[in-house]
């Protein structure tokens, strides 16, 4: 392998010079994992790992204690992070072989051992191998060279073995199948679909981190057709089973919204995904969100991205017949932080439909012609104002405040002291 297209990075620098100061104390020091798969599939890896011979104390006492950060120095890893964020963080683990595995997260046990040894524990033959950067030579105990040629995600060894040590490689068979193009090798295909239901014993955060690397990935499509073919969409959400919602919310129908989605957000997937559990029977919005929350909830996903994947699905219609509704609806509307992502699940949704969106393009030309202060002015007048003319908080003074709001939006007025005259007047005006 050239890795010429690395050498370059700081973080392969970095990496590099841990290599060399372990050999040159005299212990084997190798490149690992997924920075091994990645060069070889010819991409810049995120970040480098490297196994060696060395004990954690070893390496601690070498790279300097004051350097290393003992993140699991029980099972022989050590962190150590560069001296600026160009260089990234280097996981330096002892070679090791793991003992029983009974929480179907972490062995019970580690015996440090070989290279040799130290790859038949790992997940996938493409996340088994190791390079030696400095003779620039592969070492693969696993066939995962071969694996990569053929493009297969197979499991190392008794597939069932390796799932029943850590379960939520059950979700990474799928993401690295779906997010390199690759298929399923048939016996580990076999043995997710045998262990599928395990998965709940991961907790609920590692979970959700998986789905959201597998959602924001253009290959989601393929993602959630996999989970869904070998049990585990099922098993992750099975608030969405049998429940395909209204027309054209069916599984298939979103599926082919996913795959044409535009754009990296695995929140505009989740609503997507989701949009069965929007209740149309419900006729307040907050409970016709309440099945969607939950489950967002549940997944422990933050804040932020349960408000955002809320606003996309009570959304999803928004953009419908847009260019005909007030400008005081059509300014809020794209003037949200989400707006963009609304705009891509419904061309999504009309390519998938074998049509093109008018209302997203119309919504895109309005935003051409709009700045930020025409699309979100600083409102006109305050609730003082209101309060000075006479007015209590309460209902009132939020309906006059909404439409001296409206107006300015709608471009009937411009000034404060337009906004003012108008207040007095809707004020004074007779109730209908």
């Amino acid at each position: 392998m050239n890795p010429a297209d690395h050498t370059t990075s700081q973080r392969y620098g970095f990496a590099l010079a841990i290599v060399r100061t372990l050999r040159s104390a005299g212990y084997q020091a190798l490149f690992a994992g997924g920075c091994v798969r990645d060069q070889l599939l010819g991409r810049i890896p995120k970040d480098y790992d490297v196994a060696t011979s060395a004990a954690p104390e070893q390496i601690m006492n070498l790279l300097g204690r004051h350097r290393t950060v003992p993140v699991g120095a029980a099972f022989g890893v050590v962190m150590v992070p560069g001296s600026t964020p160009a260089e990234g963080a280097v996981e330096v683990a002892t070679f090791r072989s793991d003992g029983q595995y009974i929480d179907g997260r972490r062995p019970t046990s580690v015996r440090f051992c070989s290279p040799i040894e130290d790859a038949q524990r790992r997940d996938f033959t493409i996340n088994g191998m190791f390079f030696d950067p400095l003779a620039n030579e592969v070492l693969d105990y696993v066939g995962g060279q071969q694996d990569l040629q053929q493009q297969v995600v197979r499991a190392i060894g008794d597939p069932l073995a390796r799932f029943h040590e850590d379960k939520l490689r059950l979700l990474r068979a799928v993401r690295f199948t779906a997010t390199f193009g690759f298929r399923l090798d048939p016996a580990t295909e076999q043995a997710i679909c045998r262990t599928c239901h395990q998965i709940t014993q991961v907790s609920v955060e590692r979970i959700a981190q998986e789905m959201r690397r597998m959602l924001e990935h253009p290959e989601r499509a393929l993602a959630c057709r996999l989970l869904q073919q070998t049990g585990l969409l099922p098993a992750i959400l099975p608030e969405l089973q049998g429940l395909d919602g209204p027309a054209g919310s069916d599984l298939t129908t979103r599926l082919s919204i996913l795959q044409a989605l535009p754009v990296e957000s695995a929140e505009a997937a989740w609503a997507i995904l989701l949009q069965p559990l929007f209740q149309p029977q419900q006729a307040d919005t907050k409970r016709r969100l309440s099945l969607i929350q939950a489950l967002l909830r549940r997944l422990k996903m933050s804040n932020q991205e349960i408000e955002d994947i809320g606003w996309l699905t009570v959304h999803r219609s928004a953009l419908d017949n847009l260019a005909s509704r007030p400008l005081h609806d059509i300014k809020p509307l794209l003037n949200h932080s989400c707006s963009r992502l609304l705009l891509a699940i419904n061309d999504a949704a009309a390519h998938a439909a074998g049509t093109v969106s008018d209302d997203s393009n119309w919504a895109r030309r309005f935003l051409s012609t709009q700045t930020p202060n025409q699309l979100n002015p600083a409102p006109l007048i305050s609730g003082h104002d209101v309060a000075a003319a006479g007015i209590p908080p309460g209902p009132q003074m939020r309906l006059l405040l909404q439409q001296i709001r409206n107006a300015q939006l709608d471009e009937v007025i411009s000034t404060q002291a337009a906004a003012l005259q108008l207040l007095q007047q809707l004020i004074t005006a007779p109730n209908p």
